[in-house]
């Protein structure tokens, strides 16, 4: 890949920020780490399937490889584990290697298939988004945004989970949803769409490059719930539009002053689908340079197209967020009302 090796090490050394850059991974959980050695909660889509499993990692900065080990292993599997290798192949360049030794339990052909064609197809596709992250180091702070939303609420926190929870009744609650399909294939794990209502985008405050294609959309995501942290992580499977990635989390934080409620997003731009101003030509670092004009030009067209994104994603979580806090203030009022 044309990319720097120290920058392609830095990248497989931080699985944290996978889920943001890698198609198949949902959420990633740092257990422990020492700085050398480290243990990860992972979840990913293995074959259409969210599979979960806990590695035991080792990193060499020196010789640029990542060793991993699965400890508490993804089914049917007996034995998981690989190595990653990033060789330096010029100043600018480098090959990437991963490799993956396992087995099956009881080696049952059919288990044997199946681990096979999950691990090669997810690795096919780690490399391949790897490589398009890689390549695009040097504007990825450009293409990248992260904000949250949050409110006080005055009620119960259990309350406020449940609400997130349970999304199958968000259509008859939230004015932005049109439909949702729930499927719960285990406890805490939900493969969720959503028909979105978008309100068309004034032409006064914005161009028609960035107007919403439809006034419906289908969001399709995957969310891990953690009920005793209160906590539900998502990750947009078909994002489209402008997004390349985005991932986020809702949570629901207690203190003694009362409950925080609070929606964090994570998004990765879709270089092609930016106004020709703030596109992939006008963010290279070695283009030619350009007008102070110019510059200003792409500037405010590629902070446009960021604003819409937090306009868009904020609006919707804020209606979320204050319907949680109405659903939960509401029913310590009714409580409170004398008998």
């Amino acid at each position: 890949m044309a990319a720097p090796a120290g920058v392609v090490y830095a990248l497989v050394a931080d699985p944290v920020r996978w889920p943001l850059y890698f198609p198949a991974n949902v959420h990633v959980e740092q257990l422990d780490y020492d700085g050398t050695q480290e243990r990860l909660r992972m979840w990913v889509l293995a074959d259409g399937q969210v599979r979960s499993w806990i590695s035991s990692r080792v990193q060499d900065a020196a010789r640029r490889t990542v060793t991993y080990r699965q400890d508490l292993l993804m089914e049917p599997a007996a034995s998981m584990g690989g190595t990653w290798t990033i060789t330096e192949d010029g100043p600018q360049r480098c090959r990437l290697r991963l490799e993956h030794a396992f087995s099956a339990v009881g080696d049952r052909p059919e288990s044997v298939a199946w681990l096979t064609r999950a691990t090669s197809a997810n690795a096919r596709a780690d490399l391949d988004s790897l490589r398009t992250v890689a390549q695009r180091f040097g504007r990825l702070d450009a293409l990248t945004l992260s904000f949250e939303e949050s409110l006080r609420v005055n009620g119960p926190p259990e309350l406020l989970y449940s609400f997130l929870y349970d999304v199958l009744n968000w259509s008859t609650r939230l004015p932005h949803v049109a439909g949702v399909e729930v499927d719960e294939p285990r406890a805490g794990i939900q493969n969720v769409t959503l028909q979105v209502h978008r309100p068309p985008t004034p032409a006064t405050t914005a161009p028609a490059a960035l107007a919403p294609a439809a006034a419906v959309r289908t969001v399709r995501s995957v969310r891990v719930c953690f009920p005793h942290a209160q906590r539900i992580v998502f990750k947009e499977l078909d994002p489209g539009g402008l997004l390349a990635a985005h991932r986020g989390e809702w949570s629901v934080l207690p203190d003694p002053g009362g409950v925080t409620v609070s929606a964090q997003h994570h998004v990765v731009l879709r270089e092609d689908a930016l106004p020709p101003a703030a596109g992939p030509a006008h963010l290279r670092s070695t283009d030619a340079p350009r007008s102070t004009r110019a510059a200003r030009r792409e500037h405010e067209a590629l902070t446009q197209v960021r604003r819409q994104v937090r306009q868009e994603l904020g609006r919707d979580s804020r209606s979320v967020l204050q319907a949680a806090r109405a659903h939960a203030e509401s029913a310590v009022r009714a409580h409170a009302l004398p008998r």
